[in-house]
């Protein structure tokens, strides 16, 4: 061995000896400036991203509340028709997850203004639909132009974040969104229905239109506001702009600058790492209780009284409200302490215990608490799991599919949903219930999995046992290592 390659060899080892603290200063960054940096950012995006992924969310699930409001009568569906419904619109969603996140990552944030303002359009076809073949029709568009948003909001979110820091933030986006959303679609659905026709659109239609309107307005002025990375917005001054770039730098083992490797199959296939499965079977399992229970919380609420269709409307808001506050303590709580199994595993046994309510009990009180822990849990393993798999993702490539896969595959979560709260299992929906209570065990058994497995990938990694990946090595290959450098630890 030569006296230069072991002088190298020990200087890495030497490196690696100190663990990578995501939270230590950097030189040349003002922590004072950092800071102010770091809220302007929180007041600018976090608002429009949580905004936008709420048109998304709404405008999927306003089937859900179409369908008490008489949906099915007026189409003419029977049996399973509706889980039909919103299985082809899941399917289509996997479909377009990934090509979509590549899009983005080629044509910035007009390909995400684009997606909005296209699903906005499609639900307000949604209210013209005259029968069931019209209806698949606009779940199969839908599904289309709304593949992608989730991935595509936390990519663009990753451009501007530390790895350390992004956690709290697609918590808030995501975490509020989805329940905050709920709650919203509720509350709206339940007016609506109170109203007047609009011309022709009556009853159920009125929520599409209403809700397709609002989000198409908010596509269209997205064209404007809604920003690709530092070096492409109109937020930053010059100063702000180079800040942003060097806190980039900061959390990379090699520095770009900013700089994007050309996309290449050899990255999207580095992307389905060991460490991105296993959040991946998480997030499908999470998809499977969050997504089966808010789908059908306003046909499973109504089975626990005798209730109006405005009143089972309303009794939807509440868990989601709870769950808005729980999303917010558990992603702050992950930032704070820079960990995410902690919190996922708490709020994977929140779900354990709603379900395990839900299948024991026939108690309308105690059922209804059951949803609101079982939403509770829910609308925090999402957004964590979400943020984990992206914190461990590196190039960007690799960062950008690697959040696709999380929210397109994991849809498949969702498909298996459709068919668990299932019209010949009500009033109990043991089956549903049974299920979700079991994928809830699953996702704490793989949150320790994964843990273990990141915490043993790291101490191997600070050992110096990944420094062969380093030999004969280009500048070039060493950016494109990403997450394979031994330099860069996973966090737990």
């Amino acid at each position: 061995m030569s006296d230069g390659h072991a002088s190298s060899e020990k200087a890495t080892e030497k490196h690696l000896e100190v663990a990578y603290d995501f939270e230590r200063p950097v030189e040349s960054i003002d922590p004072v400036a950092e800071r102010k940096l770091v809220r302007k950012l929180d007041l600018t995006l976090l608002p429009l991203f949580t905004l936008l992924y709420c048109t998304n969310f709404i405008d999927r699930t306003a089937i859900g509340n179409a369908k008490i409001a008489g949906l099915e009568k007026d189409l003419g569906m029977v049996g399973f028709d509706y889980n039909i419904a919103l299985t082809v619109f899941y399917i289509f969603y996997i479909v377009s997850d990934i090509p979509s996140n590549l899009a983005l990552k080629h044509f910035g944030s007009p390909w995400m203004a684009a997606m909005i303002t296209c699903f906005g359009i499609i639900t307000i076809s949604t209210a013209f639909v005259k029968s069931y073949g019209g209806l698949i029709a606009t779940r199969v568009f839908l599904g289309m132009a709304e593949g992608g948003t989730l991935a595509g909001l936390t990519y663009l979110l990753s451009h501007f974040y530390r790895r350390h820091e992004l956690v709290v933030r697609i918590g808030f986006f995501f975490g509020i969104s989805a329940p905050l959303s709920g709650a919203f679609g509720g509350l709206l659905a339940s007016g609506l229905l109170h109203v007047p026709s609009i011309g022709s659109v009556e009853s159920w239609r009125k929520i599409f239109l209403v809700e397709g309107i609002i989000t198409t307005s908010i596509g269209l002025v997205s064209f404007f506001i809604i920003p690709t990375d530092p070096q492409r917005t109109r937020i930053f001054t010059p100063e702000e702009r180079a800040l942003a770039l060097r806190r980039l730098d900061a959390d990379q083992t090699v520095r770009t600058h900013g700089r994007r490797e050309p996309t290449s199959f050899r990255l999207i296939g580095r992307s389905f790492n060991i460490n991105t499965n296993l959040c991946l079977l998480c997030y499908i399992m999470a998809n499977i209780s969050f997504q089966g229970l808010s789908l059908f919380l306003p046909t499973v609420i109504t089975t626990l009284g005798h209730y109006t269709v405005v009143e089972s409307q309303l009794r939807t808001v509440p868990p989601y409200i709870v769950a808005v506050i729980w999303a917010l303590v558990t992603t702050y709580g992950s930032s704070r302490l820079n960990h995410r199994a902690g919190p996922i595993l708490f709020s994977g046994v929140l779900m354990v215990v709603g379900y395990a309510m839900a299948v024991g009990t026939k108690a309308p009180h105690a059922r209804y608490a059951a949803c609101f822990l079982s939403v509770m849990g829910g609308s925090s393993v999402g957004p964590l799991q979400l943020a984990w798999a992206t914190d461990n993702a590196a190039p960007d490539t690799v960062k950008a599919v690697t959040s696709a896969i999380i929210t397109g595959f994991g849809a498949l979560g969702s498909v298996i949903a459709v068919w668990s709260y299932l019209p010949t299992d009500a009033p109990n929906y043991h089956k549903g219930n049974s299920l979700n209570l079991g994928t809830s065990c699953g996702i704490c058994v793989l949150t320790v999995v994964t843990a273990m497995y990141i915490r043993g990938e790291n101490k191997k990694r600070i050992k110096g046992e990944r420094n062969y990946r380093l030999e004969g090595k280009t500048e070039k290959q060493l950016e494109e290592l990403g997450n394979r450098h031994p330099q860069f630890l996973y966090q737990i």
